[in-house]
C-alpha cells in the first residue's frame, strides 16, 4: 500500500473517530440537560400561615408542626425538595410543638429545613411554575390568613392547571375555598374533599372564634365533602386535589401525595 494511501486511510479513521466522539457528547449533554430539568422540577411548595393569635381568645397558635413534618418526611424521603411560603415570608409561627414526636424532631433538627421555615419565601417570591404540587399545612391560624390571599390562591391555581397537585390537611383547606379555575369554576367544585369538621371544632371549643366553619364553606363551594369520626385518620384524592381532614392525617396526607406524582409520573412517560 503507498504512503498516500496509508494516509488517507488513517485521517479517515481520525475524522470518524472526532464525529463519533462529538455525537456521543452532544446526546450526554443532553441527557444531562434533561436529567437536570426534572431534577429541579422535585419540588414541592408547603404554605403555612402566618398568623399567631387564636381570634381574640390570648391564645396562641400557628402553623400544625405535625402536618408541616409528617408530609415533609413522606416527600422529602421520596426525593422531593421542599420549599416554604407563607402569606407575609419570613419566620411562621408555629403550633403544637410536639418534640415527643420522632419525626417532628427529624424536621427540627434538620438545619437546612429549619432554616427554610424560619424563613419563609414570600408569594410574591415564588415561580410556580418551579413545582409539582402544593400543600397547605394546618394550624388554626390559617383560618384568618389562607382563604383570601389572592397571591397564594394565583400560585396553587397555575401548579394545578399544569398538571401538578393540590393538598391540604385539617385547617389547610381554608386555602382552597377561594381558587377558582380558569374556566371560572372553585377547584373544590364536585370533588370530593374533607377538611376539620363542624364537631371537630365544636369538640375544641372553637366554632364561635374561627371566622368562619371550614366544612360549611367548602360544601357552599361545591365540594362533595367525606369525613369520619372526629380525629381519626381520613384521607380522600380526587383528580389531583388531596386532602385529609385533621392531625391525624397528616402522613397519609402526604403518601397520597406522593402517590398523585407517581401516578402523573407515569402517564407522561
Amino acid at each position: 500500500m503507498s504512503n498516500s494511501i496509508k494516509i488517507k486511510s488513517f485521517l479517515f479513521l481520525f475524522l470518524s473517530v472526532v464525529l463519533l466522539t462529538g455525537c456521543n457528547n452532544k446526546s450526554k449533554s443532553g441527557n444531562s440537560a434533561a436529567d437536570a430539568k426534572a431534577q429541579e422540577l422535585k419540588k414541592i411548595l408547603f404554605v403555612v400561615t402566618s398568623h399567631d393569635e387564636k381570634g381574640n381568645t390570648g391564645e396562641k397558635t400557628g402553623y400544625y408542626l405535625g402536618e408541616v413534618s409528617h408530609p415533609w418526611d413522606v416527600l422529602h424521603s421520596a426525593g422531593y425538595e421542599i420549599d416554604f411560603v407563607s402569606p407575609q415570608g419570613g419566620k411562621a409561627p408555629v403550633d403544637a410543638f410536639d418534640m415527643k414526636d420522632a419525626i417532628n424532631k427529624k424536621f427540627w433538627d434538620n438545619d437546612l429545613y429549619r432554616n427554610k421555615i424560619e424563613n419563609t419565601k414570600k408569594p410574591s417570591e415564588v415561580n410556580p411554575d418551579d413545582y409539582v404540587a402544593i400543600h397547605y399545612a394546618g394550624g388554626h391560624g390559617a383560618m384568618w390568613d389562607f382563604a383570601d390571599n389572592s397571591q397564594i390562591a394565583a400560585i396553587a391555581q397555575q401548579i394545578y392547571e399544569n398538571n401538578g397537585v393540590v393538598s391540604a390537611v385539617c385547617h389547610g383547606p381554608a386555602g382552597l375555598v377561594n381558587i377558582k379555575l380558569n374556566d371560572g369554576s372553585y377547584l373544590v367544585d364536585g370533588k370530593k374533599v374533607n377538611s376539620f369538621t363542624n364537631e371537630e371544632e365544636i369538640r375544641v371549643n372553637l366554632e364561635n372564634v374561627v371566622p368562619f366553619l371550614l366544612e360549611d364553606q367548602l360544601i357552599e363551594r361545591g365540594a362533595i365533602f367525606e369525613k369520619s369520626e372526629p380525629f381519626t385518620d381520613h384521607v380522600v384524592a380526587d383528580q389531583r386535589l388531596v386532602t385529609g381532614q385533621n392531625p391525624q392525617s397528616a402522613k397519609s396526607v402526604g403518601q397520597a401525595t406522593l402517590n398523585e406524582l407517581q401516578k402523573i409520573s407515569k402517564d407522561t412517560k
